[in-house]
């Protein structure tokens, strides 16, 4: 989260990397019930870093100084799930070129060591969410004329992005969020010219589904301890 450009989007991990610190501070005593409860309902709400960087201003940064232990314990993503991703070969595809149409490449694949793709008045989709990798670092060389790409990429891998833009550009907001131990590197590169390259950090399906479901134990949770607060209240009237 950068505190430099606070008008650029947030994204679902950056959202909970701000949710994870909050539940550290009510554990803590440094929030009550209350208030834990109104910043977490405005870091699910941000849409920028703007937004979220409030919220934990005047609170301890603990996610950025944990250990890597600690941020493996505490996120639930050990190294060796991602060593099961990293599966060494080459998938078939290497490529993926649009010219006035479009290309995919989701779901269950493995991205090969380089991928090259061209996009010429039409637009393309590389999906790493659900894929496995060929290396520890994988490549994706992006040519983008009057064109698209779009990239995604799951929560806990490293972006870089070394593109050129030409009345084009490329999108750096993943970049400088660390990477979970063990997990791939993914290095963005290319040329756009009247078009774009965009990168993206999202969760899979299931994750999403599995937030909402913590979400809604939270909002019951902080239901009931409003109710537990307000008992003695209504005892003492």
């Amino acid at each position: 989260m950068s505190d430099n450009a606070p008008e650029l989007r947030a994204s679902d991990a950056d959202r909970e990397r701000v949710a994870e610190i909050l539940r550290e501070a009510l554990a803590e005593g440094r929030l009550d019930m209350e208030e834990f409860g109104e910043r977490l309902d405005a870091a699910y709400t941000a849409r920028t870093y703007g937004e979220l960087a409030p919220l934990t201003r005047d609170l301890p940064a603990g996610g950025a100084a944990r250990s890597a232990v600690d941020m493996v314990k505490r996120t639930g993503v050990m190294e060796g799930d991602w060593a099961a991703r990293i599966v060494g070969g080459e998938d078939i595809s290497t490529w993926g070129v649009a010219v006035m149409s479009g290309f995919q490449r989701k779901g269950r694949w493995t991205a090969p060591r380089r991928f090259n793709c061209f996009a010429f008045w039409g637009g393309g989709e590389i999906d790493l969410r659900e894929a496995d990798f060929a290396d520890r670092e994988v490549t994706l060389n992006c040519v983008a004329v009057m064109g698209g790409v779009q990239v995604v990429v799951p929560p806990g891998v490293e972006v870089v992005v070394r593109g050129i833009g030409v009345m084009g550009g490329f999108d750096h907001r993943e970049e400088g969020v660390a990477g979970d131990p063990g997990a791939p590197r993914v290095i963005v590169t290319g040329f756009a010219f009247w078009g774009g390259v965009g990168v993206e950090r999202k969760l899979t399906r299931t994750q999403k589904q599995e937030l909402r479901e913590e979400r809604r134990r939270e909002r019951l949770e902080r239901r009931a301890g409003r109710r537990e607060l307000r008992a003695p209240e209504r005892e003492d009237g």
